[in-house]
């Protein structure tokens, strides 16, 4: 597994995802299948032990689809090595459909939040975020140098993860999402006020580390962010997951579902990637279609005038 997962691996894993693997594989197969043969693993004896994960062990049913499909992809590599004839697992079904819902936030809500931030550090943050649909580990990789001002774009290259930069996500990840306008004018005005504005600087750095690295997301989500979505009137119980991922979230289905915009344009911006869906259907984040449609929301937020 760790040929299959390093760096000379066909398919190398992000270091967001080797300790996740690393963990299913230690805390669950290894506990229950590390003294048994491989090849004398049945199954049903598989079926079985998934299904209670869930009804005694309270497992969700989307960790467990990915535990099978750990599983499956580990008797994959032993068939390719010669380790086991056969492949128990392709007989092994689960549930794969997730019951997490996202907080969707309005966009007048979204006023309301940027209201709420304290500098213009947090505020120029929610509003990139809100407005291009970055995911947080995209955003605090962001350099000055990635803002393309005269192309009307920002170049998504890498993404900040264990405190350095690293791979995006996918390969569709791994592109641009619009710079309307109005967005560039508000980033032009925290460039001019930032302390770290060389190209090589990050775009939101931590002011205490004196801009060695992004500020840490969790803290300002906690923090701020959170704090400003319930005051704003976003119903957020106690322990449900909130943080910057919901922007991307609210910006897709505004945009889809009160906007209108075709959801191919959509998919463009947030540079979605899942396993149905292939690179002819990524469309051209740079297009004028992705910033008018960028520009849609920014009105919608008041953002009605161009800060030079």
């Amino acid at each position: 597994m760790k040929a299959d997962f390093g760096a000379d691996a066909v398919r190398p894993k992000s270091a967001n995802t080797i300790p996740i693997v690393e963990h299913y594989v230690r805390d669950y197969l290894i506990k229950r299948f590390g003294q048994q043969i491989a090849e004398d693993i049945k199954p049903l004896e598989i079926q079985k032990w998934l299904k209670s994960l869930n009804e005694t062990g309270g497992l969700a049913w989307t960790t467990i689809a990915k535990l099978r499909g750990l599983m499956h992809r580990i008797y994959k590599v032993g068939i390719l090595h010669e380790h086991v004839a056969e492949n128990p697992v392709m007989h092994v079904e689960t549930r794969s459909k997730s019951t997490y819902r996202a907080i969707i936030i309005t966009p007048a809500q979204t006023v309301e939040i940027l209201k709420s931030q304290p500098s213009p550090l947090h505020y120029t943050l929610v509003l990139t975020c809100a407005a291009t649909a970055l995911r947080s580990s995209e955003i605090l990789a962001l350099r000055w140098a990635d803002v393309h001002w005269h192309e009307g774009r920002i170049q998504i290259s890498k993404r900040w993860a264990k405190g350095e930069d690293g791979e995006t996500k996918t390969n569709v990840s791994h592109g641009y999402v619009p710079l309307h306008p109005l967005l560039a004018g508000h980033l032009r005005a925290w460039q001019r006020q930032t302390p770290h504005a060389n190209e090589t600087d990050f775009v939101f750095p931590s002011l205490r580390a004196k801009g060695k690295k992004p500020l840490c997301s969790s803290v300002f989500v906690a923090d701020y962010l959170r704090p400003a979505a319930k005051k704003a009137g976003v119903h957020i119980e106690d322990g449900q997951r909130f943080g910057l991922h919901n922007l991307r979230h609210s910006l897709s289905n505004w945009l889809v579902n009160k906007a209108k915009v075709e959801p191919k344009t959509v998919q463009g911006i947030l540079r979605h990637s899942k396993i149905q869906t292939t690179l002819d259907l990524y469309t051209q984040e740079d297009s004028d279609e992705t910033r008018a449609a960028q520009g849609e929301f920014l009105n919608a937020v008041g953002m009605s005038a161009t800060v030079n």
